[in-house]
């Protein structure tokens, strides 16, 4: 039997009560497909922050490097500025493993109400490039506390980094409807976003088969609500897909129910896994977090480890408790608590 070892970074706020969940609904698939997991978990989190001023130790990469994959329950809490949790943990593991794929599928599940009135059949995924971009560590302020004070921050686009995302959501169309779109500012910025745009004329030059076309930022947010459905992968810039996978998640009825991965396509490292909602201190420890989102990030990291059939098993069973007016929590309409939401999953799987 396969074991995979899995590091788990339940977080803060509602992180530690969504990873059980997910790693519930994991070893009930594992143990139906002949597979099993080893967890590892970290305390790594704002209240670490708090009692020892980092968020994690300075060998904290290393103690990840052996895994088959990382899953992260959410970070970020009150007291804690969201710069210092994000680069003091997320942000560097992304990088450090060469993450440069941020994967946010984002679908309208049967019986779930969207606040869209014909939004059902959407079915799409947005490739955020996950390494450079805006995110950059390059700038700083001057002049602190005078009237005179001001902050630069460097956007950084490089060949390498816009071709390898392009390709990555090339790829992934090949496999769905053949269409691409490409997110843009090329009218507003000047430098970065025509080199971004003359990158993915070149990359698409190359695959004939996939229909691609370009649209800017602003007006592709606008057309997501207003006919979600016309699209099918869009490939953005580290800061527009950040954006735009969370304006299209509640678009598809709740981030609750969102899923990502952190993926390292070439597998030199460990990707990780993580449920976009956030740590959402206003509702943790009440026992109503919807699981949903991380238990669908867990069928992402079926699929990258190989067991994709497993994967389609988890989001069947998803899409047969929404669409049958299971259980679900207040965030889709209902009250049903995070045990019984992922008891009566378990229960279809």
């Amino acid at each position: 039997m396969t074991t995979f070892r899995i590091a788990l970074i339940p977080g803060d706020g509602i992180g530690k009560e969504v990873v059980p969940p997910a790693c519930e609904v994991l070893d009930a698939v594992g143990a139906a497909n002949g597979f099993d997991f080893d967890y590892t978990e970290f305390d790594w989190s704002c209240e670490r922050y708090a009692r020892e001023g980092a968020m994690m130790p300075e060998d904290g990469i290393e103690q990840l490097r052996p895994h088959d994959g990382i899953f992260l329950g959410a970070v970020g809490y009150p007291g804690v500025p969201d710069h210092v949790s994000l680069w003091g943990l997320l942000i560097p593991i992304r990088r450090q493993f060469d993450q440069y794929v941020n994967l946010r599928p984002i679908r309208v599940f049967d019986g779930v109400d969207g606040p869209l009135r014909d939004a059902a059949g959407t079915d799409l995924v947005i490739v955020r490039e996950n390494s450079e971009g805006e995110y950059s560590e390059i700038g700083g302020r001057m002049n602190v506390g005078t009237p005179y004070e001001m902050a630069v921050q460097e956007s950084v686009f490089s060949r390498r980094g816009v071709t390898r995302i392009v390709d990555y959501a090339l790829d992934l169309a090949e496999t769905r409807g053949r269409q691409l779109t490409s997110a843009t500012k090329s009218n507003g910025i000047v430098h970065t976003m025509p080199f971004w745009d003359s990158i993915v004329e070149e990359r698409c030059a190359e695959r004939p088969s996939v229909a691609w076309d370009s649209e800017h930022i602003d007006a592709l947010a606008a057309k997501i609500v207003l006919d979600p459905r016309r699209y099918d992968v869009i490939v953005a810039s580290n800061l527009f897909g950040d954006i735009l996978s969370d304006l299209a998640a509640g678009v598809a009825g709740s981030i609750g129910m969102a899923p990502c991965g952190n993926i390292n396509p070439e597998r030199e490292y460990p990707s990780m896994f993580e449920p976009v909602h956030g740590s959402a201190p206003d509702i943790a420890g009440q026992g109503v977090a919807n699981p949903l989102g991380a238990i669908w990030t867990a069928a992402l990291m079926l699929d990258h480890l190989g067991h994709d059939e497993a994967a389609v098993q988890v989001v069947s069973a998803m899409e047969e408790l929404l669409s049958s007016g299971g259980p679900r929590t207040a965030d889709l309409g209902g009250t049903a608590s995070t045990t019984e939401v992922t008891r009566a999953l378990i229960d279809l799987l």
